[in-house]
Formats: C-alpha cells, structure tokens, sequence
C-alpha cells in the first residue's frame, strides 16, 4: 500500500506543493483523497529535496489543505492498450465516455513513449490517398510522414480533419488501416460533430477517438495527443497496422503548456510561450513514422489555428521546423466560396516527389502536377494584372492562363467535403484543366503523356 501524505502546503491553480516527501520520481502519478473520500488524479512536476511539486488532473476546487492526504503510486501515466480500442471514444487522459465498457487491456504502456532511434527509421516513400485532390495531385501525403494543416481562426479545418479521417487510405493493398484522432479543446458541437461524422460514415469503426474539451483542465489537454500517439504506437509497431493520426488543434495544446508554465512561475520565451516548447512539439511530432523490422507505420497530421492568420507565431513557426511541409488554408478562398479552402502554392508537401509516378499513383503524375502549379500561379499573375490595368491590357494567352487560374478553383481545388476523388479522378481532372491551355504552354510534361492524355477528349 504507498505512503500517505498529509503534508499539503499549498495550492495555486493547477499545482500542489507537498512537504516531507520522500522515494518519488519524476512524472510519477500521484492520488489526492478529499475528506469526503473523493479522489483525484495528480503527477510529480518537480522534486526540491523532499518537496514535491504536483500538477492536478482536475480542478482544485475544495480541496482542503489539513483534512485531504497524497498517496504516490510508484508508475508513470501509463494507457491501457488492445484491439478493442478501435471503434471507442474517450477521453484525453484514456477514460472511455462513449457508454461502452472499460478496455481488457493487452498491456499498459507508457504514455510518453520512448524515442524511436532514428538508425532504424525508414524513408517514408508510400503513398496514402486522402481522396482530396488539392492534397493528393498537389501535395501528397506519404506513409510516415508528419504534414500539418495550417488553419486559421473561423476556417473549416474541423471539416476538412473529418473528411480526410473518413476517407484515408493505402491503395492496392490489403494492409490493416486505423485512424487515431485526437481533438484538443474543442467545444461540445465540435466534438458532437466529429463523433456523428465518424458514426454515420461507418468510419468509428476503424477509428479511435480521444476527445478533449475546452472545459476540461490544461494538464488534461497536455495528456490528450501522448494518450493518441501511445494508442498509435500499439496498433502500428504491436498490431502491424497503418495508422493516419490526427490531432486538432495543436494551439489549443501550446496554449494549456503556456498556462502550467505561467503557474510554475517559469521565464517565458517568444509570446509568453515557454522556451522548451520546440522540444515539447518535437517529442510530439516526432513520435510518427516507419521502423526497420516493423510492419505498421504511423502517419501524422496535426492541425493548427495560426493566431491572427501569423504564419511567423512561435507554433505554426516551430512546427514548421519539425514537420515534413505543410496544407495552408485560405481566408480569402474560404470567402470565395471554394471548399476545402486550400491555397496550393505556399503549401507544401516535402516528401511528394517520393509518394508518386508509376507503380505508386501514375506516370504522367509528376509532370501534371509541376504544370498545374505553374499555370495557376501564372494564371493568379493574371489576374492582379487584370484589376489593376484592366482586361484589355492582357495578351490573349495571359486571358487563358486567368480563365484556368478561375476554373482550377473551381472545379479542382473545391470539391465539397463529401467527394472522395480516387487518385485517377483527380489527374484526369488536371488534364480537363490543362486543355484551357494550348499544347505548346504545356513544357513541363512529357511529350509521351501529352499525346496520350492531352489529346484525348
């Protein structure tokens, strides 16, 4: 039985401070009993000789400090796996809230995970079909890799994280497929909508979900994307499966670690963020990808609002420098009309090159794909042209490269967020496209292509 303490000394916020305490470690869970017999949940954060600082779970609210004890547990925060996950929902610190019963556990591993040597990582070079052309022809996603979505305040990531969950997966094979979404601070509708899109799509059945609200304590939030990739981990590298995680929205995250760090009184770095949070993001991140002599593979996507549109704030910045590209939505699209608002040219997938061609997606995808880049940002060129000077100041093949600037919008960029375009529909739709456009503009493709693709009607 551990060690009980009555030694509570003070509280402030989310932390304790507990005296003459001795044999605890670092990251130890930790047990807080109220006189009522109430019990909540705590971690060591700090040791100062037999001073013990804790992070509280749950709220302080009527704690009292003479009549509640301490008992420290002898583990780390640690989540029950199996196979039965799948299909569930719970919440950020691992607790089913969908009704069902609790998890039969395989094993229980640790939630911060051990870091995977990068000797035995493997290139990511597999491609996974998202079924959104903007990401799949332009930016492609590849098993392993880690590629965020940059959002912004106001703009349909919920809808697009959603989409791409239902629709993901490995082509041409007959790999096990899960998806491990994570939601942090999200509102009660955004965590209704999320359960019910996965529910009537018959997609929870392959998906793990942790839900975290904003209602929740901050410490519950840091917990919730460790719970998510501890899931992860199990079904990749234990069940060999392919794992797509999502995890929405990583601001909600850095915002509950700037809020601990205020509490411990810790200098703060760059907006009042604390200066360990690259290194924080990176233990994140740094959690996906493929692992010599294993199967399974884990494929990450986190999804983050950019505070006040500032693609420069320390965490679309720092996560930037971690992850492998990055999917930009647009405001101003988000305006016109065009769903999923993704603005294809500053986005980003560092890893496409290695996703795609013959075998993979097709052939004739990376010359497509290059051409349709620098026929939109050519036909966008027009277009500012044509508002300041005026329609009749444009060459006639500058006309056609805006007409294509105009259709590209609509017809490849926006789809809906229920269309699931199939890697061949959404080439073939780049050649309709690239048919504005006269044979001799096209210098990017292949002639062989052109004459197979190209001409035909």
């Amino acid at each position: 039985m551990p060690k009980e303490y009555r030694t509570i000394e003070e509280v402030a916020g989310p932390l304790m401070l507990v005296k003459k305490v001795d044999k605890v470690s670092y990251n130890e869970l930790g047990e807080i009993e109220l006189a009522n017999g109430e019990k909540r949940r705590c971690r060591v954060l700090e040791i100062n000789g037999s001073d013990v600082l804790v992070q509280l779970f749950d709220s302080s609210t009527g704690i009292n400090l003479a009549d509640s004890k301490v008992r420290f547990l002898g583990r780390q925060m640690e989540l029950p796996v199996s196979p039965d996950m799948l299909g569930r929902v719970f919440d950020g610190l691992g607790r089913p809230i969908d009704d069902g019963p609790e998890i039969i556990p395989d094993m229980r591993m640790d939630v911060n995970g051990k870091p995977m040597n990068p000797a035995a990582r493997i290139y990511p070079e597999e491609f996974i079909q998202t079924g959104v052309s903007a990401i799949d022809g332009l930016n492609t996603l590849v098993r392993g890799q880690k590629l965020p979505i940059f959002s912004a305040s106001g703009l349909p990531h919920a809808n697009l994280a959603a989409q791409i969950a239902r629709q993901a997966k490995v082509l041409g094979t007959n790999e096990q497929f899960a998806v491990v979404f994570a939601a942090i601070g999200i509102t009660f509708e955004e965590s209704n909508f999320f359960i019910d899109s996965f529910r009537e799509t018959g997609a929870l059945g392959r998906t793990v979900l942790f839900i975290n609200l904003a209602s929740d304590p901050a410490i519950e939030r840091i917990a919730t994307p460790k719970m998510a990739l501890t899931a992860a981990e199990y079904l990749a590298f234990e069940r060999n499966m392919h794992v797509l995680v999502i995890l929405t929205d990583i601001t909600n995250y850095a915002d509950a670690l700037r809020e601990v760090s205020a509490a411990r009184k810790e200098v703060p770095g760059r907006r009042g963020y604390p200066g360990y949070m690259y290194t924080d993001l990176a233990s994140i991140y740094e959690r996906a990808g493929r692992q010599k002599g294993k199967a399974g593979s884990i494929t990450m996507i986190p999804i983050l609002s950019m505070p006040e549109d500032d693609k420069t704030h320390p965490i679309p910045d720092l996560t930037g420098y971690i992850t492998e590209g990055q999917i930009i939505l647009s405001r101003d699209l988000y305006r016109k009309g065009i769903t999923p608002p993704i603005d294809v040219l500053p986005s980003l997938s560092r890893l496409k090159d290695k996703g795609i061609g013959e075998g993979k997606t097709r052939a004739d995808h990376s010359g497509t794909m290059n051409q349709l880049f620098s026929a939109y940002a050519r036909g966008k060129d027009a277009k500012e042209l044509m508002i300041i000077l005026g329609e009749a100041a444009l060459t006639d093949i500058d006309k056609l490269y805006a007409k294509f600037a105009d259709e590209f919008e609509k017809e490849y960029v926006s789809q809906g967020y229920e269309t699931n375009r199939s890697i061949e529909e959404t080439l073939d739709i780049g050649w309709k496209l690239l048919r504005i456009l006269p044979r001799s503009e096209l210098r990017r493709i292949k002639d062989e292509f052109l004459d197979k693709y190209y001409d035909e009607k």
